[in-house]
């Protein structure tokens, strides 16, 4: 790994020292997500920025440093970009889709300018990719929509920026749309937002793996989180007959799968640093599966996953046609193990205003993929305490995880505020369930 960080480093000051000012993402300059003549293809993931409309300046600090030393082809932002639940958006707020719709019961007034709130916090993080030129991707989470906006709202919003490879809305199921980011591309669009595939290929301009994301849902009904739409899960099925039959892919969404506790290891709870299993799995204790899982990650949470299952995990397998799964939402999970052949990946948060490990560990993660096996990716985290060393806000943080985890809740309270808290932040805490 170090080998590893040390190579993508110097390169990224080779060119800087060249006085280089070409995109920094090569499937960019040749107009479509292709493997490089050395034979390797980056992606950069960034999941749960999760902010309000002022993005912490250590959240900007490490997407650009991450950008520098990746040198990535695309980058994936893998869902709870914006923290919905913000006191900014509380005139808009959303706690959940079929409790209290706000473009029903809102003024237009005040739905407006969340928009403009949520646009200039876009600006904000996505900058460092246009400036970079680096296209990039998007998914969503459980509080993106939060803000009062639909997913199909933010969707056209985040079009509205360079070097977005999003397709545009509403379009055909299984569509192939070329892409204004990259002109040589073609994206297979399922029609929802956050939903769609991206061919990635050789030199001669056959597909060699995929790139589809997901969006995973927010909430259920019955209690929990949610899972993909039937719309989705037919899209998972569709895409090896749009992408090729030989060819398999790597799925990015923000909620992991249940099948991610196969990856774990049941432990009693007196184990050191065990910890408590979410909802169907409360009262039962966990610790990475040595044998399952590789050296280096850590498990900070139990996995946030849906109390059902979808079957999401069953198409993924049975079709033969992917190779990995890589989820955020858990801000203090990062670990990348393997289930029944399939590689499942946790990816912790990259934001600074919200819950997660101790700010020099939160991280993006890097995937190289190499044309001799395509689809055994080398990954590594890219460290704020690497790439930028000590965090500019003195930021008080708090992290405390209960004892015993509810099995009728919908998540533990794991952001603490140590200092006074303003009546706004009482009001929508209120509203939060606290995660």
């Amino acid at each position: 790994m170090s080998e590893h960080r040390h190579g993508v480093a110097a390169e990224a000051q080779a060119a800087e020292e060249g006085g280089e000012r070409k995109p920094l993402s090569v499937s960019r300059r040749l107009g479509r997500l292709q493997f490089h003549r050395s034979g390797k293809f980056r992606v950069l993931q960034l999941a749960d920025i999760q902010d309000g409309p002022q993005v912490s300046k250590d959240t900007i600090a490490l997407i650009t440093a991450a950008l520098k030393a990746a040198r990535p082809d695309l980058v994936v932002l893998s869902g709870n970009q914006i923290a919905g639940y913000d006191p900014a958006y509380s005139a808009t707020f959303c706690k959940r889709h079929w409790k209290n719709s706000a473009t029903g019961s809102v003024k237009p007034a005040d739905l407006a300018h969340t928009r403009q709130l949520v646009h200039d916090e876009i600006a904000q993080f996505v900058r460092p990719m246009i400036d970079a030129g680096v296209p990039w991707a998007v998914t969503y989470g459980n509080h993106d929509f939060q803000c009062g906006l639909s997913n199909a709202q933010l969707d056209e919003i985040y079009r509205e920026f360079e070097l977005c490879v999003n397709p545009p809305l509403p379009s055909e199921f299984c569509a192939q749309i070329w892409s204004s980011a990259l002109p040589k591309e073609q994206v297979i669009s399922s029609g929802e937002p956050g939903t769609f595939a991206l061919p990635v290929s050789g030199e001669d301009g056959e597909t060699v793996m995929g790139i589809v994301l997901i969006d995973s849902g927010d909430y259920a009904e019955t209690g929990g989180y949610g899972a993909p739409s039937a719309r989705a899960l037919r899209f998972l099925q569709t895409v090896p007959s749009k992408i090729g039959a030989a060819v398999e892919s790597i799925v990015f969404q923000h909620i992991p799968m249940p099948q991610y506790y196969r990856v774990l290891k049941p432990v009693p709870p007196t184990t050191a640093h065990a910890v408590e299993g979410y909802r169907m799995f409360s009262g039962q204790y966990f610790t990475l599966d040595d044998a399952k899982t590789e050296a280096g990650g850590y498990l900070g949470e139990g996995v946030s996953c849906p109390d059902d299952d979808s079957g999401e995990f069953d198409i993924l397998h049975d079709s033969h046609s992917y190779f990995a799964v890589a989820a955020g939402h858990d801000h203090r999970n990062a670990f990348v193990g393997d289930y029944s052949g399939l590689r499942m990946i946790t990816t912790p948060t990259c934001g600074f205003d919200s819950y997660g490990p101790i700010p020099k560990r939160r991280a993006a993660r890097l995937f190289e993929f190499d044309i001799r096996h395509p689809y055994e990716p080398r990954t590594q985290l890219l460290q704020f305490g690497e790439l930028v060393g000590k965090p500019s806000s003195k930021k008080a943080y708090v992290y405390g995880m209960n004892s015993a985890s509810k099995p009728k809740s919908e998540g533990v309270n794991l952001l603490h505020h140590p200092n006074k808290v303003s009546r706004t932040w009482h009001k929508v805490l209120r509203m939060l369930f606290g995660r």
